[in-house]
């Protein structure tokens, strides 16, 4: 992520789907499933039957033993294209509130929730284009604590709303060569604008490539790898050159590498790599 500014609403940026997480998140080729909602909606264009996608993961407990985090898609096809609806929901637990006494006066639950409308249809046999439209609601203090704590000097605010659009190309030139790109978390920034804050969507482009060496009716390799960039903050060195800036950016993005193989459609074996400098 950039230097001179950090984006909000970054629940986006979890992964959803069990494959796609092990695949060290190199899924922009391949997702050709309900998790495509999220990784980029032009898979849903070569979704051949109704896919549907449930998880539960507990998140990050060894800060916060109730964050968890959940993920529902379906991707359905009609006549013309796939439709597909997903949603993405984390919490970061129950918050104590507390006076400036330290006296105890009530808890509550802060989440974030993300509803998305996802299109995905094929221009021909070899591509297919995806389109996404979310509304973003982020809850992160109620009203409440601002009523019984006056000393704070807020009257109202703590959640944020606002909406993203995505969109994505998938190409298969090839028989055994896929290639992808998505535009993800376009849009107004999130809001709480009685405390003063504003951030950004965390704008993110995703290009990723998929090889299959074998695809026999026995065994099917696939090889994948995506780079992933968050878009907000760039080229925020003023005293570097622009070719110096373009290394950091390159350096700083997210890489991803993974290997699945498939024997006779019933073993799976998949590994990935993921490199973060930054994080």
């Amino acid at each position: 992520i950039g230097q001179a500014r950090r984006p909000g609403a970054v629940f986006l940026l979890i992964w959803p789907g069990a494959r796609a997480t092990a695949l060290g998140g190199a899924y922009a080729a391949t997702a050709e499933d309900a998790t495509a909602c999220y990784y980029n909606q032009a898979g849903l264009a070569f979704v051949e039957r109704t896919m549907i996608t449930l998880q539960h993961a507990n998140w990050l407990p060894g800060l916060h033993p109730d964050m968890y985090y959940e993920y529902a898609g379906v991707a359905k096809p009609m006549k013309i294209g796939t439709l597909g609806l997903n949603i993405i929901y984390l919490t970061t637990g129950k918050t104590e509130v507390r006076n400036e006494a330290g006296v105890y006066i009530g808890e509550y639950t802060t989440f974030d929730i993300a509803m998305g409308l996802n299109y995905g249809f094929r221009v021909n046999e070899r591509l297919g284009l995806g389109l996404g439209w979310k509304f973003i609601y982020s809850y992160l203090v109620p009203d409440w604590v601002w009523k019984r704590m006056p000393e704070l000097g807020i009257d109202q605010g703590g959640t944020g709303i606002t909406y993203g659009f995505d969109t994505g190309v998938l190409y298969k030139p090839l028989r055994l060569l896929t290639l992808a790109a998505a535009l993800q978390n376009i849009g107004p920034n999130i809001s709480y604008t009685e405390s003063g804050s504003s951030d950004p969507l965390p704008y993110t482009l995703r290009l990723g490539v998929k090889v299959e060496p074998i695809a026999s009716r026995i065994v099917h390799i696939g090889i994948t790898a995506d780079i992933t960039k968050i878009l907000v903050g760039m080229f925020a060195d003023p005293e570097k050159s622009f070719f110096e800036n373009l290394g950091y950016e390159f350096e700083e993005a997210w890489k991803s590498l993974g290997l699945e193989i498939n024997y006779y459609d019933f073993v799976r074996l998949r590994i990935g790599y993921f490199r973060d400098t930054e994080g």
